[in-house]
């Protein structure tokens, strides 16, 4: 039987969760809520090995020869990332305040206390904190990028196979039931209506502020060459559908390789820009994320400034470089930061996760897709 994939998973356990929540007593209701607990903690406990896991050895590997065409393609993919943020920032600071209006702190003001408690919990202390994790990803990362051997880096390399086993077998299987527990506990509360209410108008969105970015990036990419960005587009659009139905950058670069030496670019600079891109570049992915945390921002009644999202964005281009490849993986690694520059607590972490799971299959499609106009791009200004 083939594997149900996790939006569809998603997609029932929301359902489901909506179903039981309104039927369901309190006592099944606690049931639900010490699984999510449990869950949450073993969630937190998790984040900062991810950190640990994925930055230092993205950082250390990306350090290493290729020199300009390297420099050339980080800065793009980096630059690419945060632009694509901003622009998230500012449509959802704009539209917001009319797109959901009278869903804010009147009817969600403190969702922790609102649900049903517990029956018990385990405490799940991290290890090290998220910024400590963060800073010492940093400090390994560029540490490797300038040693001669290589130990440390496959040390860390198959640290990253342990914290992504943990994500494939656990952390994403697991996801619907704690998906599930939070929507029939919100659903019991009285909380879901507003939840979905705002489901729909965020998704149409960001799939609209997807459609913009990938028309920005083609129609500079084609400029540079004086080619047809609506063509170069149209040629890449195997590699959308791909990374659409895989919902993973790693899993389509394949097509993404194909698909971009047919647009033009030099054979060289292809095979060497898009597996790299593929980890380090995720506009898609930032423009869902920065949308989703505003949403549930403003649903919580905290109005996100320019001040405070801005270095959320900074980081957040940092901290998924080399997100792992499994659906899901760059909201994985960016709630350490949702939790520690924006104020995140568990149900609003629970939210996030189920907000941008809806729709990680779009954001990842315009990653991949994104991938190619910054290859023509490199093309470009390389020899």
């Amino acid at each position: 039987m083939k594997k149900v994939p996790l939006l569809a998973r998603i997609i029932i356990a929301i359902i489901l969760g909506i179903l039981i929540g309104s039927v369901a007593t309190e006592w099944l209701v606690e049931l639900f809520a010490t699984f999510t607990g449990l869950f949450g903690n073993f969630l937190s406990f998790v984040i900062p090995l991810i950190i640990l896991g994925f930055i230092a050895p993205g950082i250390g590997s990306m350090g290493r020869g290729a020199g300009k065409l390297l420099g050339l393609t980080t800065g793009l993919a980096y630059s690419s990332t945060v632009a694509a943020g901003l622009l998230a920032f500012f449509v959802a600071g704009t539209l917001y305040p009319f797109m959901l209006q009278g869903q804010n702190a009147a009817q969600l003001e403190n969702p922790e206390e609102a649900l049903v408690e517990a029956s018990f919990t385990v405490d799940m202390p991290p290890v090290i904190g998220v910024m400590g994790a963060l800073i010492l990803a940093f400090i390994i990362g560029l540490g490797i990028s300038r040693l001669k051997g290589d130990a440390l880096l496959q040390v860390m390399d198959e640290f990253r196979s342990i914290i992504q086993m943990v994500i494939e077998k656990v952390i994403i299987p697991l996801l619907p039931f704690h998906i599930f527990g939070i929507f029939a506990n919100m659903t019991y509360a009285g909380q879901v209506q507003t939840i979905l209410n705002v489901f729909w108008k965020v998704f149409i969105m960001i799939i609209l502020l997807h459609l913009v970015y990938l028309a920005v990036v083609y129609t500079l990419a084609g400029s540079l060459h004086k080619m047809n960005p609506i063509r170069m587009l149209r040629t890449m659009l195997p590699a959308y559908f791909t990374a659409l139905g895989t919902q993973s950058s790693a899993a389509t670069i394949p097509v993404t390789l194909k698909r971009v030496k047919k647009v033009g670019a030099r054979e060289r600079v292809a095979d060497f820009s898009i597996p790299l891109l593929a980890n380090v570049h995720l506009a898609g992915s930032t423009i869902t994320i920065t949308s989703c945390a505003m949403a549930v921002m403003y649903m919580q009644g905290h109005a996100a400034g320019f001040s405070a999202i801005t270095p959320f964005i900074l980081m957040l281009g940092v901290t998924m470089i080399a997100a792992p490849g499994v659906p899901g993986g760059a909201v994985m690694a960016a709630l350490g930061l949702l939790e520690s520059m924006l104020g995140f607590g568990p149900a609003m972490t629970s939210l996030m996760i189920a907000l941008y799971l809806a729709q990680d299959s779009f954001g990842t499609a315009t990653n991949v897709t994104g991938d190619g106009a910054l290859t023509m791009i490199a093309n470009r200004f390389t020899k």
